[in-house]
């Protein structure tokens, strides 16, 4: 042992010694003396940590104090509670994190900019390399690009060819070669002809007994076809049996499996509960459509023997069969069930002529003598109205509760006679209302009117006696199937009796207009005459009834009709000036000028402070050339009346008389009463134009706006007047100043971006629109302005923008309509145009851009009724449409007129 210890020189020295440390020094070491900073585990411990894992042990290296998460408490503070402060104190923290970051974003930024681009310079992307080039691409033509030569495949041009080009040659195949090939391994089929019989390897067959055995099975074949196991004839041609073959439709295997299931299903059906009627029949409608006839009526027959009670089998076996069949048929089957009424009408439908018919239904009634629909088919079969006559008594003795019966005897016989068969009825059918509403048909149709209400009344007592009383609702049908079958007064007196029951007092009127209503949308205009007249005995002052009534009588009555129902009106409504001005306009329109002035005049009695009459009367006489009748009446009006409508109508009639000097005194009478009346300074401003005078007629407009700021027309006509004289600068500060005044006005944004248009400055015209369409983006003027001020590739989807934002805009939708026609797309237009003046028939542009397109792609009937129809609308709006109705030169222009007038305008826009 002494001799394998080593000296001390050759000794290791112990754990962290330095040399030299006692004396002060400090030393050093390198990484070749300490070796690796640790060692890796041993084999013996990885086999050790390897089998405590797949045992499941507590060792894990994830919960080794060494790989947790620093800032992860779960060791010493743990378990400890998380409450405000250290929640506070964490927000802090996060809070001088994103100061920090936000400090130095700038510069980050700037230095990751730096460094992408000088990356992009050393090393550029194929894409920003190219750009250029593409750039250039935008200034290619369609036939230069056309002319580019196709990409081709010339990267074997120079290869060298190591085939023998001899190889590459073809030849043409002789055909014997062909024929040959042709007919390798193919069967021969050629049979000599040495006799009937032939002889093949010892084997003898003779054809001729082949041939006859095929006709045999072919014959028995059309034999099993043709043959009815039922009856034994025959329901096929057999020598159209093969032309019938190419009439059969080829099913499917997923059809045909689909029958076989349902003919197993109905199968199993049958065998399990063979007196069930149905499962016959759909059994055999399976067949059925399986294109086999025989086997459906097979099992249909088997159907009638299990069920031969259930009249829907006889029936079906009958339809199954051909008609002679099923005469047998049907006479088994009304044996085994005699009272069974669709049996015996089938039996009727089966014959083809009358008296056989007869035949049948009278053998038929002799064992259902109660079945109404037998006795109505026999009267229908005869011709001689007695025969039908005594079948109807004979039926009304047997069933006596049957109502349709009672009245068919009632239409044969003559009115007194009638009467007595009614009276029958009532006694026999007590409930039954239909009797009474013939009793009063037959009395209107005798002329006794005078009995109709009676009749209704004791209709009502007994019915409501015996329990048969109908509701309010029910009798308004009855009433309008008798307005519709002819019994006018009958229709009313119905109405009259029955129309107040069960309706509070309250809900009467309403109640009452919505049932006119509704009979009106039916098309039954007498029942809601009746239903207004009822309504106006019971309230004769409501002037909405009787408007109604009158709006009635104007679209569906007759012109003597409709002057009737107004006089009888302004008898009972003297205090609605409404209904007297109704009056005097339909009597204006036919043409009687004396009738309207007289009842203008009892108007002027009931009404003498009415605005609206006295500018009627007015309108009379300018329209008849009364000139100085007007000026009376107006100067009546302005002491008795004295508003302001009245003050402008006079000013109107003195300017439409050339009389300016007058129109302006009177303008200034009336704005020291109607200081605010904005149309009065519209006037003086525009008298003062026509004589010339800008300087007063700009005074006029500046007072006009500051009296009436907020009307937008004012300022409108301001700026125009401006612009007419040349300071187009001076008129667009007035609608800047009018734009603060009214925001969000479309109409004072369309004016300016107008303004900047006729002034040829388009790229202003632009930006304005822009802010325009910021304010107002549900304006239908700014986004027809928008369209039209894109070029003409981009009209269609900026159109598309504007339905977006405005799709019920009749101003938008004739713009639209105006594209279609510029494409040429006919009928898009057309359709268009007819909603732009269904949407609002009140813009007059919207017609008269529809008659110039209707000029040029309808016919006259269509233009003349489209001028019809703009006249019913009577338009008041619409830019061109204004301009052409209120023109002071042509102040009687009709609604024709103006709008071929208008039409024309819109046209030169």
């Amino acid at each position: 042992m002494a001799a394998s210890r080593k000296d001390w020189l050759h000794m290791a020295p112990p754990p962290n010694y330095v040399a030299g440390l006692g004396r002060g020094a400090t030393g050093f070491t390198t990484r070749s003396d300490i070796g690796p900073a640790r060692e890796g585990p041993s084999e013996d411990l990885i086999k050790a940590a390897l089998a405590r894992r797949l045992e499941g042990g507590a060792d894990n290296d994830d919960d080794d104090e060494r790989f947790r998460d620093p800032e992860n408490d779960v060791g010493l503070f743990g378990s400890a509670p998380y409450d405000e402060e250290d929640d506070e104190a964490d927000k802090i923290f996060d809070a001088v994190d994103q100061k920090m970051d936000l400090r130095r974003k700038a510069k980050r930024e700037a230095r990751e900019a730096e460094a992408a681009a000088l990356l992009e310079s050393k090393k550029p992307k194929i894409q920003s390399q190219f750009a250029d080039l593409k750039r250039g691409l935008s200034v290619v033509t369609d036939e230069e690009w056309a002319n580019i030569p196709e990409v081709t495949n010339i990267s074997g041009r120079n290869k060298r060819k190591t085939v023998d080009p001899l190889r590459q040659r073809y030849y043409a195949v002789p055909d014997s070669l062909l024929a040959e090939a042709r007919d390798m391994g193919a069967m021969d089929t050629s049979i000599e002809t040495n006799g009937a019989e032939s002889v093949v390897d010892g084997t003898m067959t003779d054809f001729a007994s082949i041939g006859k055995a095929r006709d045999t099975v072919l014959g028995m074949k059309l034999d099993q076809a043709g043959g009815d196991s039922v009856s034994g004839s025959t329901t096929i041609d057999p020598k159209g049996y093969l032309t019938s073959l190419s009439s059969v439709v080829t099913k499917s295997s997923a059809e045909i499996g689909d029958l076989k299931r349902a003919r197993l299903l109905y199968q199993s059906v049958t065998q399990t509960n063979p007196k069930h009627a149905p499962g016959w029949i759909a059994a055999a409608r399976v067949e059925e459509m399986a294109g086999k006839t025989v086997p459906a009526r097979n099992i249909i027959a088997k159907g009638c023997e299990e069920c031969p009670t259930n009249e829907d089998v006889w029936i079906e076996r009958v339809r199954l069969n051909t008609e002679e069949n099923g005469k047998v048929i049907i006479a088994e089957a009304v044996r085994a069930i005699p009272k069974s009424v669709k049996l015996w009408l089938t039996a009727m439908r089966l014959e083809t002529e009358d008296h056989a018919k007869r035949r049948v239904l009278r053998k038929a009634l002799e064992f259902i003598p109660q079945s109404v629909k037998l006795w109505k088919e026999a009267v229908d079969l005869e011709e001689n109205p007695n025969n039908a006559r005594i079948l109807l008594a004979r039926a009304t003795e047997l069933i006596p509760l049957s109502v349709d019966l009672w009245l068919a005897l009632a239409r044969l016989e003559t009115p007194e006679n009638a009467r007595k068969v009614l009276n029958k009825a009532r006694q026999a059918v007590p409930t039954s209302h239909e009797i009474w509403i013939a009793a009063a048909r037959l009395e209107e149709e005798s002329g006794r009117y005078e009995r109709l209400g009676t009749i209704i009344q004791r209709a009502i007592s007994e019915l409501q006696k015996f329990g048969g009383m109908l509701s309010r609702e029910n009798w308004i049908t009855e009433a309008e199937r008798c307005e519709q079958e002819g019994g006018q007064i009958t229709c009313q007196e119905i109405i009259a009796a029955t129309l107040g029951q069960g309706v509070e007092d309250e809900d009467r009127k309403t109640t009452w207009l919505a049932d006119a209503e509704a009979s009106i949308n039916r098309g039954c205009y007498m029942t809601a005459r009746a239903i207004y007249a009822y309504a106006l005995r019971v309230f004769p002052e409501k002037k909405g009834i009787w408007r109604r009534a009158v709006e009635l009588e104007k679209n569906h009555g007759t012109t003597q009709a409709l002057s009737d129902l107004l006089e009888h009106a302004v008898q009972r409504c003297p205090k609605a000036e409404i209904l007297w001005l109704i009056h005097a306009k339909e009597k204006y329109q036919v043409g009687d000028i004396d009738a309207t002035r007289s009842i203008l005049a009892r108007a002027f009695e009931e009404n003498s402070n009415s605005e609206e009459i006295w500018l009627a009367a007015v309108k009379v006489e300018f329209e008849n050339h009364k000139h100085e009748d007007a000026r009376i009446l107006l100067r009546q009006a302005r002491t008795e009346a004295g508003t302001e409508r009245v003050w402008r109508k006079s000013v109107m009639l003195e300017r439409h008389l050339n009389e300016p000097l007058k129109a302006l005194e009177l303008v200034d009478e009336g704005l020291r009463l109607f200081e605010r009346a904005e149309k009065l300074h519209m006037m003086k401003s525009q008298i003062f134009e026509e004589l010339g005078k800008i300087q007063n007629a700009r005074e006029a407009f500046t007072t006009g706006t500051r009296k009436c700021s907020s009307c937008v027309t004012l300022w409108i006509l301001a700026s125009r007047l401006e612009e007419k004289a040349g300071l187009v600068i001076k008129a667009r500060a007035l609608l800047d100043r009018a734009r603060l005044i009214n925001q969000n006005n479309e109409e004072l944004w369309c004016e300016t971006i107008q303004v900047e248009l006729r002034a040829k400055n388009d790229k202003q015209a632009k930006i304005w629109m822009a802010k325009a369409l910021q304010e107002c983006p549900k304006s239908g003027n700014l986004w027809s302005a928008a369209i039209f001020m894109e070029p003409r590739p981009q009209r269609k989807t900026r159109s598309v923008d504007a339905l977006r934002a405005c799709d019920s805009d009749s101003v938008l939708i004739t713009t639209v309509s105006r594209l279609f026609w510029a494409e040429r797309k006919i009928d898009k237009a057309k359709t268009w145009f007819e909603r732009a003046v269904t949407v609002n028939p009140d813009n007059g542009d919207s017609w008269a851009w529809y008659y110039n397109f209707l000029k040029a792609h309808g016919s006259e009937e269509e233009q003349s009724n489209l001028v019809n129809r703009a006249v019913a609308a009577d338009p008041h709006h619409g830019k061109v449409w204004q301009v052409v109705a209120k023109d002071i030169n042509h102040p009687l222009r009709k609604a024709e007129d103006i709008l071929t007038e208008a039409a024309k305008l819109v046209a030169d826009q």
